[in-house]
């Protein structure tokens, strides 16, 4: 297809979890698993179609956490400039609903009104995933088809912080706002099983809650696999596995003597006495480009994600009482870059 070689020949990575991060970063940390999840890989080199979620998420959102790119830059006369040595820079935003129970472990739905931004100034990026904010501190040069990442994040866990429908889980009381510090890490390479332009890409983040509410930490390993199907469609897959220290099992989950006489839950210590997988995930995203043309204008994005809560988080009474170990989320949008 020498047509989609030449337009996609300074193309730059996707989200395999856009949905979830176009509509995340305003949400409560119910969507925070999201690899939407999740996030972003070199422009594989200005020389072919990368993927990159959130990273996606994606995440993801947060946890989720995915290399999340779907938003491409522009093609602009500096993109084909021999002497340029970093990747292109660029601006994106997106915006659209996200579909998603109140908190983990919830049966109850929302749908909620959010939006996402993705940049790259001097071969450095930047993206939200969820209510989560990361830099990549690895430049990005032009024409490289592997990719190494590494940076800080901050996150805002909002988990059973808002209006709780179930009169139980009510009872027991809100949980405060967290504020997580950490780190992530992450390889993508382009141009691996279909074309040169699919990616495959890993990453693993890591944080600490520094606002002193779960007083644990989080951990998130996630694959990512994203292709072009045209030069105006894309579609992408995500896996990821949530691991949670034993304070934040011991803050979410588990239900002391008091917590159960007011709420009338049985007493359950068991999220909290070691760490834990507390949350699987897969999910699917595409985009399509209204303009024709997935590296720039407006393109409509989508994609569902499935959770599944681990053992000892689904055994607490929050979940397997009034709640539900699936969890589903769905998110559309529109998506503009320059």
């Amino acid at each position: 297809m020498p047509d989609l070689t030449k337009l996609l020949r300074i193309t730059r990575s996707f989200p395999l979890f856009i949905p979830f991060i176009a509509a995340a970063i305003a949400v409560p940390a119910a969507a925070e698993d999201v690899p939407l999840s999740y996030d972003l890989p070199a422009s594989a080199a200005d020389t072919a179609l990368a993927t990159g979620v959130e990273d996606a998420p994606a995440r993801y959102l947060q946890d989720s956490d995915i290399d999340e790119n779907i938003l491409l830059p522009p093609a602009r006369p500096q993109d084909d400039d021999p002497e340029r040595t970093w990747s292109r820079d660029y601006f994106a935003i997106a915006a659209g609903v996200l579909n998603t129970p109140k908190y983990n472990g919830s049966d109850d739905r929302r749908t909620l009104p959010a939006f996402y931004l993705r940049g790259r100034i001097s071969g450095y990026s930047f993206s939200t995933r969820g209510t989560n904010f990361q830099v990549d501190l690895i430049r990005q040069r032009r024409g490289q088809k592997t990719d190494f990442k590494f940076g800080p994040t901050i996150s805002l866990r909002g988990d059973r912080t808002g209006k709780i429908d179930d009169p139980q889980v009510a009872a027991l009381g809100k949980r405060k706002l967290a504020v997580e510090m950490g780190l992530f890490a992450g390889v993508s390479h382009t141009g691996v099983i279909t074309s040169a332009y699919d990616q495959v890409s890993f990453r693993m983040s890591a944080s600490k809650d520094i606002s002193g509410r779960h007083g644990s930490w989080t951990a998130s390993p996630t694959i990512d696999y994203g292709t072009p199907l045209s030069k105006r469609a894309y579609v992408g897959v995500s896996a990821s596995v949530n691991f949670y220290g034993k304070g934040f099992g011991r803050y979410y989950y588990d239900i002391d003597a008091a917590d159960s006489a007011a709420s009338g839950l049985p007493v359950y210590d068991g999220a909290g006495r070691k760490a834990t997988a507390g949350k699987y995930t897969v999910g699917i995203a595409g985009a399509y480009a209204l303009s024709g043309d997935l590296r720039k204008g407006f393109t409509l994005i989508g994609g569902a994600q499935y959770g599944r809560i681990g053992s000892r988080f689904a055994k607490s009474p929050i979940v397997a009482d009034v709640g539900s170990a699936d969890q589903w989320l769905f998110g559309a949008g529109l998506a503009y870059q320059f």
